[in-house]
């Protein structure tokens, strides 16, 4: 069963996220995700206050920066927030803007290496094992949760060229793939993630989460072009649903062929009318019920 949402970006006022969140619970759209960038707003204390002013909507964030992060200090919030609110929280963990992690002295050499090391543990850790890891980045001593989380909690990774999809497949339960994400870009993830998890001897069944810009009406196109500038994002990552809303819901079941199995519409990061951008997501919602 596929899943749909939309983004609440730390370029937005905090103060902006619980009345956010409200309507988005209100409007029927399914999820609610955050990004946690640096030096903005915290992914974890967000999604703790969206997921607090609401009752059925899951929230998530996208990614949390394992290098930023000590991975028993991650593991005991997110066993803290899923006790509290069962089933309700979403997160990927990724590599970090590696500019941001350098800021503050937490940038690795290896990131990959951090992954395979800091995934398995916390997965472990929230499934309430007790860990002795001595690795290159990843140090653990007889470490287990008091109260971790009653049942099984997927950890996502965020991913991007192959070698890091792989791993992701080997050692997570689903893809981020982050903005700039084209539907065959998706589809080659997909199948790459689907070796992995062959080679591993793993289940297929593996979720995939895209963040896809949309902007809605007359003159999108041209304004979501200046969006990609300010993102920096070039060639085929200069990727975004545009127009009407025939032609986003277009796209997003588009992703839905590629593979993705959450959907999570961006606008642009300094939109002037975040209600009326979710009214429109809400509608995109309201089309894609009629197969659900």
């Amino acid at each position: 069963m596929t899943s749909f949402g939309m983004i609440f970006q730390p370029t937005f006022p905090p103060e902006q996220l619980r009345d956010t969140a409200v309507a988005v619970e209100r409007a029927g759209i399914d999820e609610l995700w955050m990004f946690e960038d640096c030096f903005k707003q915290s992914g974890l204390a967000s999604l703790l206050g969206a997921v607090s002013a609401t009752e059925r909507i899951r929230v998530g964030v996208g990614v949390l920066p394992m290098p930023l992060r000590n991975v028993a200090v991650t593991a005991m919030e997110l066993a803290t927030i899923e006790r509290m609110f069962p089933g309700r929280a979403r997160f990927g963990v990724g590599h970090g803007v590696l500019d941001w992690m350098g800021q503050v002295g937490a940038r690795v050499a290896s990131p990959l290496t951090l992954m395979r090391e800091y995934v398995p543990a916390l997965r472990a850790l929230l499934a309430g094992e007790r860990l002795n890891v001595d690795g290159r980045y990843v140090h653990l001593d007889e470490v287990q949760l008091e109260w971790p989380p009653p049942g099984p909690v997927p950890v996502l990774a965020a991913g991007e060229g192959p070698k890091t999809i792989a791993l992701v497949g080997e050692v997570a339960d689903g893809l981020v793939m982050t903005t700039g994400s084209s539907p065959e870009m998706v589809r080659t993830a997909v199948d790459g993630i689907r070796r992995a998890r062959a080679d591993a001897g793993l289940p297929e069944a593996f979720e995939v989460v895209v963040f896809l810009m949309a902007e809605f009406g007359p003159g999108a196109a041209e304004r979501i072009e200046r969006e990609f500038d300010d993102w920096q994002l070039s060639g085929e990552r200069r990727f975004a649903a545009t127009g009407s809303d025939e032609a986003v819901e277009s796209m997003v079941r588009q992703m839905y062929a590629a593979g993705a199995t959450t959907v999570l519409l961006q606008s642009r990061a300094h939109e002037p009318d975040l209600p009326g951008y979710t009214a429109a997501v809400a509608r995109i919602a309201e089309r894609l019920r009629a197969d659900r």
